[in-house]
């Protein structure tokens, strides 16, 4: 938690006025005590009213210092406290943005939501109650300690007391509560999830009728974590009568000893009035510094998970300059590239070699678990070979920049992702300058973008929720388009097209791609029939290159890959064809 105090450093002249302004509010608050024994015994005792107005003044004047400092104090910590918890937020978002794929998959996509706003949240609400607490009662409790021994020295035990009781009822709550607290923050992050997965799956789980399925799910988390709350609650539930026992006991054993000791100097009554104002104000500061103590371990928790994420270092660590000079023709080429996930028994990808040139189109193909995705993962550096060189322009991913490499290509997922915009800033994502309208056309989205009723103005909600499957696949690949890469990556990009959309797609990409490297994954065959090299993969390994009439000699799994995908009559066609 001490090392967030590191973000004070930029707001160091606001938190030496907080500093000032509580310095004031302790000042005047530890004056009235000592005004008020002075006007019961030098005003009341003797009748003196100049001497009651005089005074009565002082105090008025410390009241409105104290109040003034104290609403000054208020401000700063609160400004403090928010500017640091955006410092904090902005870093972890900065941070996460840095991170690979294997870190998202470490942390989990929940998690780290949960982190960046409700662990953030704690150690802000945290970071305001030390700016105004941990400076104001270390203070007040050594002026009031100091002033009550000065006032009534002969009392000064109850104080001790009072302290002493405050200090074990504090150590006893806490270590109930705080191997809880972590506990809570893990069960959070499992809510969060659940919450995130059934959103998202809804569609799915409707469909499936798992709706009472997902439910109980559900509700075994929301019954461990509501449980875990209320232990915590029902631990923090005693600090108030003990707090208030403490408070009220202190209170009437300074009463009962005063008066015990005016039956011999009644002159005592101003001082005991006065001690019994210090030893409140002892107690409270101590009270509040209980408090706190009950908070920070919660906030320690938060702490910690937060600079979790901070210090962990990507395992993708990038260049900041690209080191080796590219070739000027673009190029991708896979030397002995082996890849294995991490934890897993077996190798996703295992010697892959090929090279793919400008002006072809190189598609993958291949059954489910085949290593097509994988592949090309390894391209943008989503993760690095284990084994091997990935190569793009003759020049190792390894050794690029990351703005240099991710220039150079155009990615277009297996999912398609839209951000909240509209249709125009989703295409001009990765080149603003770019020609929309013309992106748009080649990737088959001008005909119902012009049915939109503001066009290319219109609304995108998040996620692209309020257009068709198709509908965002053809807006991000004229998302890719727009950026004018020199390598064009699609990862089954054309799955929800049907198959006249998909010709036309492919007969007005191949204009604008002349240059570049267009690299394929499919499911099907029709979509990569007439790409210049296919690549089948079967288990992460290549078990055949070659055109599509060169396949069907010579790869048996190409073979059963077309049987499978047209009729028997068609099929033979096809083989006869390659003949």
């Amino acid at each position: 938690m001490l090392r967030f105090f590191r973000y004070l450093e930029p707001y160091w002249l606001k938190t030496i006025l907080l500093v000032v302004a509580i310095g004031g509010q302790v000042w005047g608050t530890l004056e009235l005590p000592a005004l008020m024994a002075k006007i019961v015994n030098e005003g009341v005792a003797t009748g003196n009213d100049s001497v009651i107005w005089g005074i009565g003044l002082q105090m008025l004047g410390c009241t409105a210092i104290a109040a003034g400092c104290a609403l000054v104090a208020s401000f700063f910590s609160s400004k403090i406290g928010a500017a640091v918890a955006r410092d904090i937020r902005e870093d972890v978002y900065k941070k996460i943005l840095s991170f690979s794929v294997h870190e998202i998959d470490k942390f989990s996509t929940a998690s780290l939501i949960t982190r960046t706003t409700n662990d953030i949240a704690q150690v802000q609400q945290t970071i305001i109650l030390c700016l105004s607490m941990l400076l104001r009662v270390p203070m007040m409790a050594a002026g009031a300690i100091y002033e009550a021994i000065k006032t009534a020295p002969d009392m000064t035990w109850i104080i001790l007391l009072a302290v002493g009781a405050l200090l074990l009822s504090a150590i006893i709550i806490i270590g109930l509560a705080l191997p809880k607290f972590k506990i809570f923050q893990e069960l959070l992050d499992k809510i969060t999830l659940l919450t995130r997965e059934n959103l998202t799956g809804l569609r799915v789980i409707r469909a499936f009728n798992k709706q009472r399925y997902e439910h109980k799910k559900f509700e075994r988390e929301n019954d461990k974590i509501t449980r875990v709350n209320i232990f915590i609650n029902n631990a923090m539930s005693f600090q108030a009568p003990l707090m208030t026992l403490i408070f009220n006991g202190t209170t009437l054993l300074c009463i009962w000893v005063g008066i015990s000791l005016l039956t011999t100097n009644m002159s005592y009554l101003g001082d005991m009035m006065a001690f019994m104002q210090y030893a409140i104000q002892v107690v409270l500061s101590f009270l509040f510094l209980v408090v706190l103590f009950v908070l920070l371990p919660r906030a320690n928790v938060s702490a910690k998970r937060i600079n979790e994420v901070l210090k962990t270092e990507p395992k993708i660590t990038w260049k900041k300059k690209t080191e080796k000079v590219p070739e000027k023709t673009p190029s991708v080429e896979f030397k002995n590239v082996s890849f294995a996930y991490d934890s897993a028994e077996t190798s996703a990808l295992e010697k892959v070699s090929f090279k793919a040139e400008a002006g072809k189109t190189t598609a993958f193909i291949g059954s489910t678990g085949s290593g097509k995705s994988t592949l090309i993962n390894l391209i943008p550096r989503f993760y690095d070979a284990t084994k091997g060189e990935v190569l793009i322009d003759g020049a190792n991913v390894k050794d690029y920049a990351k703005k240099d490499l991710m220039k150079k290509i155009g990615l277009v997922p297996q999912r398609g992702v839209l951000f909240a915009g509209s249709v125009k800033s989703n295409i001009a994502f990765g080149n603003p300058t770019a020609d929309i309208e013309s992106a748009a056309k080649i990737a088959q989205a001008e005909e119902f973008i012009e049915n939109l009723p503001k066009k290319y103005d219109n609304n995108i909600a998040q996620g692209g929720t309020n257009v068709s499957g198709g509908q965002k696949q053809r807006l991000s690949i004229a998302r890719a388009i727009a950026k004018n890469p020199e390598i064009y990556i699609f990862d089954d990009s054309f799955s929800a097209l049907d198959m006249k959309t998909d010709a036309k797609l492919r007969k007005a990409l191949k204009k604008v791609t002349k240059s570049s490297v267009v690299l394929i994954v499919a499911q099907r065959v029709s979509t990569i029939k007439n790409a210049n090299q296919i690549i089948v993969l079967d288990q992460g390994k290549v078990r055949g290159v070659g055109s599509h009439k060169e396949l069907l000699k010579s790869s048996e799994i190409y073979r059963e890959i077309v049987k499978s995908q047209f009729s028997d009559e068609e099929y033979k066609k096809e083989v006869k064809d390659a003949r």
